[in-house]
């Protein structure tokens, strides 16, 4: 008798925490929706909200393109919490195996992603050199002359305290200069008179900025990766053992 209350017990306890993580779950994935829906529908407003800030309309088309990120990221989350939380409360096998498949889904898919990370790294450093070539040649001959081009950049350099992709050279015979040696004032943010290779030279390129964001995040970000991937493991876990216990409750 002892034995079955402490088993009644567990199992209520793993409903409770199920439906608790699913909530939780439920409700970020319903937020995340909201905003995304928010972010294509009534994207005047926040148009109206970002040029506070002086980003580009190039830059603010592409944080609208995040708002279809946001509205199939807030969609799976909102599936999940529901088949979470219903088949816990319900003590529907249907639910907690479609909520077991469809984790074990993203499982695979962040462990696949990893290995190919890994495992096509030489493509990715090739990936990187070909966009660094773009890069310097949107700095040769947009940079100045081309508004939303200039203003990315202008933003990107400020923001980073950098001077061109990979230094100030990327701008030397550019069409910014007109045949003179004078280079953005952000490449000598502590110079007041005209800006010169002399003084652009003490500043880094935005390429190694960016490796040193990548360098210092990278611990951060493998860190909430595994923390993820255990959630993932311990909700397939937590299911499959509602799934069985309410199998074996039926015969």
């Amino acid at each position: 008798m002892a034995e079955s209350l402490m088993k009644m017990g567990c199992f209520g306890f793993l409903k409770g925490m199920m439906f608790v993580f699913n909530g939780i779950i439920f409700l970020a994935g319903a937020a995340i929706l909201g905003v995304g829906i928010w972010v294509k529908v009534d994207n005047n407003s926040l148009f109206g909200f970002l040029k506070n800030f002086n980003i580009g309309s190039l830059g603010l088309s592409q944080i609208l393109n995040v708002g279809y990120l946001l509205i199939v990221v807030g969609a799976v989350l909102l599936i999940l919490g529901f088949l979470g939380c219903c088949g816990a409360i319900k003590e529907s096998r249907c639910m907690l195996m479609l909520f077991f498949v469809i984790v074990l889904i993203l499982f695979i898919a962040e462990v696949a992603g990893a290995v190919i990370i890994l495992v096509f790294k030489p493509l990715a450093n090739q990936v990187i050199t070909d966009i660094g070539t773009e890069a310097v040649k949107s700095i040769k001959f947009l940079y100045g002359q081309n508004a939303d081009v200039t203003g990315t950049w202008n933003a990107t350099m400020e923001e980073l305290k950098c001077c061109g992709f990979y230094n100030y050279t990327d701008f030397t015979g550019s069409l910014f200069q007109h045949n003179t040696t004078i280079y953005p004032w952000q490449c000598c943010p502590s110079v007041s008179s005209s800006c010169n290779s002399t003084s652009a030279a003490q500043v880094p390129g935005c390429y190694d900025k960016f490796q040193s964001l990548i360098n210092q995040s990278i611990v951060g970000i493998a860190a909430v990766a595994l923390g993820i991937a255990a959630l993932e493991v311990c909700a397939m876990v937590v299911s499959m053992t509602l799934y069985c216990r309410i199998d074996s409750k039926n015969e």
